[in-house]
């Protein structure tokens, strides 16, 4: 697969580090080995897993002469926060579209990333209830910024189109040559899976790279056959853009719905036990939203025994730690 022939900013320097969780695997029972894959120290204010879907995006804004961003996300939204710090970076403006996924969470003066829109200059939010149709939200602050001469474009939430996803086909092939020169083979990969690029474009470089490792995806926003069906559409997306020529097969996309209620970004004893255990073996963060609540479904399926002893199993973190910082009662309560 040909990536060099699609425009990225370069944002990505270095492959992020694969390490072993000895005391976190040996409080599981230590019959398998746990292994983290810490895109979570992605360069960009905080880091996370947006700066490889925006290095794509951004590129492609650049190309088409824009000279303002708009995006959206969750009120507390990573995507959002890296998003403003990659414009601030490329000297464009950056508008974000807020959805009120809970009911009145949204709070202008919380902390976590929320502070962090506003130490970073955001030209606008807007707030909207939840369940609005985003890409309409976003285009009517397009429309606006049109009128005064402006030159805008429009990430969709989490760059989980076919050109952000790009950025997960490459660390697909990062993660592949990192097991090669690692000398691991991995059993299994767990993956947070939420507006899908991530998982997408994972699942899509493994596959055209022939690696056939299987990768669960852990929902935190949608029960599993609907996720499934919305990771599986943008996989097959992501394959054609980069010339693959494969037609994915339907059993490559696996989702579990189980572990995101009792909904979006909303707190589970699962999510704060794993948050809390990873923190007090590895010293490693999680985020509430995502890779908590992801890590959690992966604890969950390690102490039913789904894996045979010694084997090898790959986290990848995404990030999302600034969050927490607005979930104070749920860890201190």
């Amino acid at each position: 697969m040909n990536l060099a022939q699609f425009p990225r900013r370069g944002y990505v320097k270095h492959p992020t580090p694969i390490e072993f969780l000895p005391r976190f695997s040996e409080a599981l029972g230590g019959k398998v080995k746990v292994y983290i894959k810490r895109d979570d120290l992605l360069p960009g204010c905080a880091g996370g897993n947006k700066t490889r879907k925006l290095d794509f995006s951004i590129a492609d804004a650049l190309a088409k002469g824009a000279d303002t961003i708009i995006t959206c996300g969750a009120v507390q939204s990573n995507h959002c926060r890296l998003t403003l710090a990659w414009s601030v970076h490329e000297g464009l403006d950056c508008h974000l579209v807020l959805e009120e996924r809970v009911p009145g969470s949204y709070d202008p003066e919380a902390s976590g990333n929320n502070l962090l829109y506003h130490l970073l200059g955001v030209k606008s939010i807007t707030v909207v209830p939840g369940g609005s149709p985003m890409m309409d939200e976003m285009e009517k602050v397009a429309a606006k910024l049109r009128a005064e001469g402006r030159k805008p474009y429009i990430i969709p939430g989490g760059a989980s189109n076919e050109i952000g996803a790009l950025g997960y086909v490459a660390c697909a092939q990062e993660t592949i040559q990192q097991m090669f020169d690692l000398g691991l083979d991995f059993d299994h990969i767990y993956v947070p899976s939420g507006s899908a690029g991530t998982h997408a474009g994972m699942i899509a470089g493994f596959v055209g790279n022939n690696m056939d490792i299987p990768i669960s995806g852990i929902d935190v926003s949608r029960p599993g056959d609907v996720q499934q069906e919305i990771v599986y559409k943008l996989a097959q997306k992501v394959l054609d853009r980069i010339g693959a020529g494969v037609q994915l097969p339907k059993e490559k996309v696996v989702c579990y719905g189980d572990y995101y209620l009792p909904g979006y970004s909303r707190p589970n004893p699962g999510m704060v036990e794993a948050v809390k255990l990873l923190a007090q073996t590895e010293a490693i963060l999680l985020d509430p939203v995502y890779s908590g609540k992801a890590f959690a479904g992966m604890i969950d399926h390690i102490r039913q025994g789904r894996f045979a002893e010694g084997s090898r199993i790959l986290f990848l973190h995404t990030g999302g730690s600034p969050a927490l910082y607005a979930y104070l009662p749920t860890f201190l309560g």
